[in-house]
């Protein structure tokens, strides 16, 4: 269903990222107009990474893996440059599994499913999102290692603002959780804000499947139940972004490397502290 009028429906690229464009409403439009979060842990989306963690409570080999993604809803776009406001519903889960063991067993998983509202002026977008994470313990790793278990769940409310200066990308906001279990130690306010960097010269063509990118990206978060301490995600590689001829609409496939320093963002460990080293292989849609 498209409320628009032929001559109204264009096709344009908002911040290298493919989008619907046309006076009007749109069911189910292609992209987003928040363009995703790089280097934030917790961004739906799909990719495998290969870790070295070291943390307070175990030093291992880590195979860390996502399924998610945000889709669109409804899309209501103003003007030529694909200005408005989206609805979406976005879903992921994030895994972690202990390459060390003979089993590969899963340590945690996390699971989360949010309804998000984004918009678009410009070089300015904002992501409004409210949604649920749950966090749960492998079966193998509960039996070997007989681990204080946490019932860990909550609700959130998330705001991101963001703007583009060039090639470069800045954002900040936070969340407050609220229904939430532990309560006592789950405490309610996390800050959010990071920086990205796309390179404005492609480093090769793929003819009509796309095109290649370095980009880089920093995100930093603060939690108030670890008493502000800041937890730092870098990412850096190589884009790969496809073009709407080859059929692939917005899919971007990125080959990074990846470090990470400060409180387990992953559910179940969450008073716990890590760093890790790796590198991981993403896709959004």
């Amino acid at each position: 269903l498209i409320c628009a009028t032929p001559s109204s429906v264009r096709g344009v690229v908002i911040q290298d990222h493919a989008v619907d464009s046309m006076v009007g409403s749109v069911l189910l439009p292609a992209g987003d107009l928040f363009q995703p979060l790089v280097a934030d842990p917790k961004e739906p989306h799909f990719f495998a990474s290969y870790l070295r963690e070291s943390s307070t409570i175990r030093t291992a080999n880590v195979a860390s893996v996502g399924f998610g993604s945000n889709l669109g809803i409804i899309k209501w776009t103003v003007g030529d440059g694909g200005d408005g406001i989206q609805i979406g519903i976005s879903g992921g889960v994030f895994a972690q599994f202990n390459l060390d063991e003979r089993s590969r067993e899963l340590v945690n998983a996390d699971y989360t499913i949010g309804l998000p509202v984004s918009f678009r002026r410009g070089d300015f977008s904002a992501r409004l999102r409210v949604y649920h994470q749950s966090s749960h313990l492998g079966d193998e790793f509960i039996i070997r290692t007989n681990p204080d278990r946490e019932n860990l769940s909550f609700q959130s409310i998330e705001l991101i603002l963001s703007r583009k200066f060039g090639s470069f990308r800045g954002y900040g906001g936070g969340e407050i959780r609220f229904d939430r279990s532990p309560k006592d130690q789950l405490r309610r306010g996390v800050l959010h804000a990071g920086a990205e960097y796309r390179h404005p010269v492609t480093l090769f063509r793929l003819g009509a499947l796309g095109s290649a990118r370095p980009i880089a990206a920093i995100d930093t978060k603060s939690w108030q139940q670890r008493d502000w301490m800041v937890g730092v995600s870098a990412r850096m590689g190589v884009e790969l972004q496809s073009t709407g001829a080859a059929g692939l609409g917005n899919r971007r496939m990125s080959l990074l490397f990846e470090y990470y320093n400060g409180p387990t963002p992953y559910g179940q460990f969450y008073a716990d502290d890590t760093s890790f080293l790796g590198f991981g292989f993403h896709v959004h849609f």
